[in-house]
């Protein structure tokens, strides 16, 4: 699929904005349907966004993080389960970039660069029910079910994970239309549903050793561990987004609407108990950015170092991104909760489904428990020591 000519002299920035926009018009909607959001997923993919994170020696443009991150934030302000299956893409990409060689992952690249390819999850590390059992001397067969499978439908290529008769967890890389490989479709929850993130079921899947991250594999050194950072670090500009995009529907509600008839102004916007909330989200909002471009910034610079990385670098930036972790769960839950109180009563008909924003950052704020941040937070700062490498700090 080429990429569409509208998008050829623009940046990235301005076709995330440019789909977003195109996004908006049908979130609201879309929202309370659930299911798969292919003609949006299609949009993303004619962008060229998806080769956004690919080196340029493989055909992509090697967009810095700063970069692939912002391009999330801005869908996200709109549309966050279109903002989440499009950061997994990336955190795939890099997951192979990290758990594997140059050798390995440059013809993956290639063609994901060069038609577009659209990476889909089936890796969760947590569901041991996939097998991974050795029938051949260079041949595997991944047997059983993994849930929360975000992107998984519709994608092109899967990162799938299964656990050995030794315990030992194998990641793979497959077409997503290979033999026995299914779908479930059964992700049903309150928030984020257009992600996909239901039960995905492998039935005697057969998968080749070359297609195995095993060199140096999952988590096995330093330059390894940024894997679950950068997730962390998605999540982080997810939440980011959401709360701007209900900061935002907020901002332009109240600008229409009447005073309280109680308030001594005539228009909401020159209430004075309403500017100290809207100064409220603002605070909190201006804090994240500025704690999330600090973690980048970590981030990029031990990317940069790639393995030359050491254990006490890479424990920096899992502190930095903890902490804009912290910061950006507690302010999108409070933003998108609270903007009602400053609308009224007429934001809460179920025709403009502005509850959305709340239910899509309480559920995927849940994906792993932010008290376990504060832990790791709070251990740093009393003891001096970093989170320990895991797929989830």
């Amino acid at each position: 699929m080429n990429v569409r000519q509208q998008y050829l002299d623009q940046s990235p920035l301005q076709i995330a904005q440019q789909l977003a926009e195109t996004f908006a018009q049908t979130a609201a909607v879309r929202d309370k349907q659930g299911g798969n959001p292919k003609a949006e997923r299609d949009l993303i993919r004619q962008s060229g966004l998806l080769g956004l994170s690919i080196p340029k020696q493989y055909g992509g443009q090697e967009a810095d993080w700063q970069t692939i991150f912002k391009t999330i934030q801005i869908i996200a302000q709109v549309d966050s389960s279109l903002a989440h299956v499009y950061g997994f893409h990336h955190l795939l990409i890099a997951t192979v970039q990290l758990f594997s060689q140059p050798e390995q992952y440059g013809p993956w690249f290639e063609q994901t660069a060069r038609e577009n390819l659209f990476w889909g999850n089936t890796l969760n590390p947590l569901d041991r029910r996939t097998t991974a059992t050795k029938v051949a001397e260079k041949e595997y067969i991944f047997d059983g079910h993994k849930s929360f499978c975000s992107g998984s439908i519709d994608s092109d290529i899967l990162l799938c994970s299964g656990y050995n008769d030794a315990g030992k967890l194998l990641i793979g890389v497959i077409p997503t239309a290979r033999k026995g490989v299914s779908f479930l479709g059964d992700w049903n929850n309150m928030g984020q549903r257009q992600t996909d993130s239901g039960t995905s079921h492998f039935e005697q899947v057969k998968i080749h050793e070359d297609e195995l991250l095993l060199n140096p594999g999952p988590l096995s050194t330093p330059y390894s561990s940024l894997r679950p950072l950068i997730a962390q670090l998605i999540f982080v500009h997810m939440f980011l987004g959401v709360a701007e995009g209900a900061f935002e529907v907020a901002k332009q509600t109240v600008q229409t609407q009447k005073a309280w008839s109680k308030s001594l102004v005539e228009d909401a916007m020159n209430d004075p108990f309403t500017q100290k909330h809207f100064a409220d989200f603002y605070v909190q909002l201006e804090s994240v950015r500025l704690l999330a471009d600090k973690a980048i910034q970590t981030l990029q610079a031990a990317w940069d170092l790639g393995n030359d990385l050491t254990a006490e670098q890479r424990g920096e930036v899992s502190v930095a991104i903890a902490i804009a972790k912290i910061a950006a769960t507690n302010t999108s839950l409070y933003i998108t909760q609270n903007i009602f109180q400053v609308m009224g009563a007429r934001a809460t008909t179920a025709k403009l489904n502005l509850d959305r924003f709340w239910r899509n950052v309480r559920t995927q704020t849940l994906h792993d428990p932010v008290d376990y941040k504060y832990q790791e937070v709070g251990e740093w700062i009393l003891t001096g020591k970093v989170p320990d490498p895991s797929f989830y700090s």
